[in-house]
């Protein structure tokens, strides 16, 4: 067992294993700075509504939540609904055609609905779309006779608003949690690129590769670090775009209104009036508190890492190839204005790059220099604690694994040797390595 094991996100860690496990301020908060912490705190949690109403207005004219919150419950992870439903509240669907920006490099969006299904709309303008899943479920067995149960989920976009495009790719996002952005921004990108193998030159299977995404406000591609396919560079864009993509929130960095082509309605709707510098429905020194906030929510500590089978667990996670994607251990670098973060040894259990997942978990789907069957090796930190804190525990990117097992079972591409040698594993051993995923 390695000294210091329990401080996932080493000196911000928080231990918690309530529902508010991940709403926490680090726990190594600068003094004073709860004050910004809970006010970019507020502004996760604000309900937004319609233009000309409140300080709180702005919200669509198209979106698919009225909050950050609404999305990221108690700053958690998200879930589709239930097979053969509508209703998408903490999750949406990407869209886009065939090509490339020819300024940014990334997915172009579909003509009249852009590159994101808004499934809501204020007043008399009309939602987008409707999106809808339906879930399959394929039995199988491991080796040992022990059963298992997968299920397989198809997505469906039906009532276009403004006519069915000719060409759809798609691609269903669950909400990540929050806790740990600012320890993986704070990671030296140099770290980042060292772990990348693109060609698999020492013959490993592995071939992690980064992901060169357009940064709006440097005008330039960098890398990418947040996102399924790590498509967005830094958090503030994240935070800004997600305010205007999700709830229809214009800011500094993205000041135009969420309307594209035939949707009149849209265009004609309104702004927020909440009096800003900008001009926009959110400030400059609003956008910073949310930025600060989302950077500075602590990671949860382990728990039971002590006990012998978790001990085992962790071994046989490196024994069969995990780690080689789920890096435990990294050190961020300095992180300018944010001691917190900064030179912290840190255990997220992801190399930040892109790997070839296999077909089966592909969503056909290019985003920047991410082919639609690669995807960013997601943290695992906190992972044991979604089902306490969410009352669910549906993992990878459209949530369709319910639990660590059914995950893993999912893994193809360059994940297809470590999901074999968990397949063949004894019972005991494949149970060790889920308990210690779940002491994350």
């Amino acid at each position: 067992m390695d000294p210091g094991e329990q401080y996932s996100g080493g000196l911000t860690t928080v231990f918690d294993t309530t529902v508010n496990a991940f709403d926490l301020a680090a726990a190594n908060l600068r003094e004073g700075g709860n004050i910004d912490f809970q006010g970019g705190n507020s502004f996760f949690n604000r309900v937004w509504v319609q233009g000309g109403n409140s300080a709180s207005d702005g919200l669509g004219p198209v979106f698919n939540s009225t909050s950050c919150n609404g999305c990221h419950v108690k700053d958690g992870r998200g879930t589709p609904p239930p097979s053969g439903s509508n209703v998408f509240s903490t999750m949406l669907i990407r869209v886009s055609q065939n090509g490339k920006d020819p300024i940014t490099g990334g997915p172009v969006g579909l003509d009249n609905y852009g590159l994101q299904i808004n499934n809501r709309g204020i007043g008399a303008v009309p939602a987008e779309a409707t999106t809808t899943v339906h879930f399959a479920e394929e039995p199988g067995n491991f080796p040992d006779g022990e059963a298992y149960s997968l299920r397989r989920p198809t997505f469906t976009i039906s009532n276009w608003g403004f006519g069915q495009p000719p060409l759809v790719h798609q691609s269903p996002r669950t909400s990540p949690m929050i806790p740990g952005l600012g320890l993986l921004e704070a990671i030296p990108e140099s770290t980042i690129l060292s772990f990348a193998d693109e060609n698999d030159s020492n013959g490993d299977g592995i071939s992690g590769k980064p992901n060169f995404v357009w940064d709006a406000k440097l005008q330039k591609k960098v890398l990418g670090r947040f996102g399924w396919k790590a498509n967005e560079p830094s958090l503030s864009q994240q935070n800004q775009g997600a305010f205007l993509g999700d709830i229809g929130i214009t800011s500094p960095l993205f000041p135009d209104q969420n309307c594209v082509g035939a949707q009149v309605a849209c265009f004609n709707s309104p702004p927020g009036v909440n009096g800003t510098p900008e001009g926009t429905e959110i400030s400059t020194k609003t956008a910073e508190l949310v930025t600060f906030y989302t950077k500075l929510v602590g990671v949860p500590g382990r728990r039971n890492w002590t006990r012998p089978d978790v001990i085992r667990g962790k071994e046989i996670f490196s024994e069969i190839g995990c780690n080689a994607c789920h890096k435990p251990y990294i050190f961020t670098g300095h992180s300018e204005g944010f001691p917190e973060i900064s030179f912290q040894h840190i255990k997220p259990y992801t190399d930040l790059l892109l790997h070839d997942m296999g077909p089966d978990l592909a969503d056909n789907r290019e985003d920047f220099e991410a082919s639609g069957t690669e995807w960013r090796t997601p943290p695992l930190w906190g992972t044991g604690l979604i089902q306490k804190v969410n009352g669910h525990n549906h993992l990878l990117h459209d949530g369709r694994a319910r639990g660590h097992k059914e995950a893993i079972l999912w893994h193809g591409g360059e994940a297809s040797a470590s999901r074999n040698k968990f397949v063949n594993l004894a019972k005991e051993d494949r149970d060790k390595l889920i308990l210690f995923l779940e002491s994350l």
